[in-house]
Formats: structure tokens, sequence, C-alpha cells
């Protein structure tokens, strides 16, 4: 990397079935002691590190709804997340976890930077940590589901909450369940 600071990105909730997409950069103004992939971390161990990154950086949040997940698309959504991020964080070299730009300039791509790079372990962590507390709030508007559990994933017990009362106002109409949306006659 060359003179100017580095912003590390990564997201949050690619995958999952229900909740938002959520993006963060980071720039570290100070060092973090204990950063890495926020997958790797407890519970504790991130919620502790979110806020030492809070206080020891400058940081852009973004998040994207189910419903623009839904008319969108994961691609462009992750595109409009890496213009923001460098919209709000200027002057930087930019670098995000995975292996595509998403057709934004300017932006430098490792696989595993999560594990690699403190900046974009610090973003790794912040997109974690803000997804997941998301995903326990709405847990209380929509008990049934589990989401303070698996947080809208596709695991065994959200599937089978899936089959007994259908998708909420928080799933990804567009992601296909496989029992939900192909029943088998068997």
């Amino acid at each position: 990397m060359g003179s100017k600071p580095l912003c590390g990105i990564d997201e949050a909730g690619r995958g999952p079935l229900a909740g938002s997409l959520v993006m963060a950069g980071v720039v570290l103004r100070q060092p973090i002691e204990g950063l890495m992939d926020s997958k790797k971390l407890s519970e504790v161990k991130r919620e502790a590190l979110f806020d030492l990154i809070l206080e020891r950086s400058h940081y852009h949040i973004v998040s994207f709804s189910s419903c623009q997940v839904d008319e969108w698309g994961i691609s462009k959504c992750l595109q409009n997340g890496l213009q923001s991020i460098q919209e709000a964080l200027e002057g930087c070299e930019y670098l995000f976890d995975g292996n595509s730009p998403f057709g934004v300039k300017n932006i430098q791509t490792m696989i595993k930077a999560d594990d690699k790079v403190p900046e974009v372990s610090a973003a790794s962590i912040l997109a974690k940590v803000t997804r997941d507390r998301e995903m326990i709030t709405l847990s209380k508007i929509y008990p049934h589901y589990g989401f303070e559990k698996h947080k809208g994933y596709g695991t065994k017990a959200h599937v089978e909450a899936l089959m007994s009362y259908g998708r909420c106002p928080i799933h990804r109409q567009t992601f296909k369940i496989k029992e939900l949306d192909q029943p088998t006659l068997f």
C-alpha cells in the first residue's frame, strides 16, 4: 500500500435468508490488539472490540434492507456500499475482503483480508456486530423465527420456522428455500 491511509472494508449478511446486508469501512487511527476475522471471535470479544474500533478509527457503516437486497440484488448493494464508503472516507487506499470490487474503481481486493489486515478485520467486526444487534432486536418483533440465535442464516431451525410460519417482512423474498418454494409430494 502507498502513503495514503488504508481503509479496510468488509460485509456481513451476504447469504442469510433474512435481515440486512451490512458493510463497514474502517481507517484505524491507533493500533488495536486482538483484531481478526469476526467469525473467529466470540460474541463477547467482538462486542469489546466493537467499542474500541469506534473509539480508535474513522469508520462508515452502510446497511441495505432485505427489501433493497431483493430489489437491487447483492452485487448492486455491494457496489453501492463500496461507493458510499469511498465517499464517506475519502483520500484512502481501499481494500475489500474478497475477490471482486463489483465494478467500483480504486478498490483493491484480497481473499481472507479479514484475517490478515487489521483494518479489514476491524471492518468485519463492525459489520457483524451491527448486523447481529439488528437481528437480536428484530427477534423481539418476530419471535417465532429464532433470529437471536441464527441471525437469519438458513439453519435447520430457521427453515423449520419458515415451514410453520412462512416468511415475515424481513425475509428476503428472492432467496429461494427448497423446502418452502419447491415442495415435494413425499
